[in-house]
């Protein structure tokens, strides 16, 4: 599990139930849909971070990484037997469920396979990361949109496409160099042309800073001139980008490999605020009116 990197599973978990929630307000039309729906999902993302972690053995052990198969604590070959076979359950779940989960599914453990497999990964190139990284957000809120029955009429039907794109922007645009600035030797080392390696640290630090803050600030705009109903959410991704651009420019940032990781950290702390802020005042009121009922 730790392979599969369990943050990662949670925050495209959270990105399913914003999809449905922002959809039916987490009063879905059939909650078993909804729960097989989760359950699918995870297992395609499942296996596509653990694949994802058998293909990066070399460049993760070049740049000291702590996970399982780099550190030799957990075999290759018997992590991409599991990978399959979370691959095969997907699948099998995603028929079951029928629609278009089959369609979103594939889509994902394809894209999941592009990205990582050789002989020609995605992840060799920033760009098809940056576009690897959006789409795979997008699939997930429409996977959860999909496990539900129910449609939002008024100013509550742009609130999920707005909220999506800005979130999947956010996980493109801005993880990616979040995510290249530790791994720039290992990334090297495996024959990677990420922008990190081919243009150095310092511009990639200047790069993340301003996309966050351009992010945060279209998200921003948007909602308030649109008057989109998304709660703290802007707010939370703006303040993510201002703590996301300090630690990612002041000099304490530099040096070891955690310091290094400070702005991805900072990328994935704002991702899960700007999920709560959205999902918790539709639980908080789910639950208040299953007590007045």
């Amino acid at each position: 599990m730790t392979e599969a990197r369990p943050s990662v599973l949670a925050i495209f978990f959270l990105r399913f139930a914003a999809g449905a929630a922002l959809d039916a307000g987490l009063a879905p039309a059939d909650p078993f849909r909804f729960v097989a729906g989760a359950v699918v999902w995870q297992c395609a993302i499942f296996f596509v971070y653990l694949f994802n972690g058998v293909t990066d053995m070399r460049e993760d052990r070049v740049n000291g990484s702590h996970r399982p198969i780099a550190r030799g604590d957990l075999d290759a070959g018997l992590a991409l037997i599991v990978a399959w076979t979370a691959a095969a359950a997907a699948l099998l779940g995603a028929l079951l469920l029928g629609g278009a989960m089959i369609w979103l599914v594939t889509a994902v453990l394809v894209l999941g396979y592009l990205y990582s497999a050789p002989p020609f990964p995605l992840k060799r190139w920033s760009s098809a990361t940056v576009v690897v990284g959006g789409v795979a957000g997008l699939l997930s809120y429409c996977a959860g949109y999909t496990s539900c029955g129910t449609a939002p009429t008024g100013r509550e039907a742009i609130a999920l496409p707005a909220f999506a794109l800005a979130a999947s922007l956010w996980m493109g645009l801005v993880g990616t160099p979040a995510k290249d600035l530790p791994d720039i030797a290992g990334d090297r080392s495996a024959g990677r042309a990420s922008f990190a390696v081919s243009h150095g640290e310092w511009p990639v630090r200047l790069l993340l800073s301003a996309v966050a803050a351009s992010v945060a600030i279209a998200f921003c705009a948007v909602a308030l001139l649109m008057r989109v109903p998304l709660g703290m959410a802007p707010a939370a991704m703006l303040s993510g980008a201002t703590l996301l651009a300090v630690v990612t420019l002041t000099p304490l940032s530099r040096g070891s490999r955690v310091r290094r990781r400070l702005p991805y950290r900072a990328f994935m702390t704002t991702q899960y605020a700007v999920h709560l802020a959205v999902l918790l005042p539709l639980v908080s009121q789910f639950l208040l009116s299953g007590r007045a009922a």
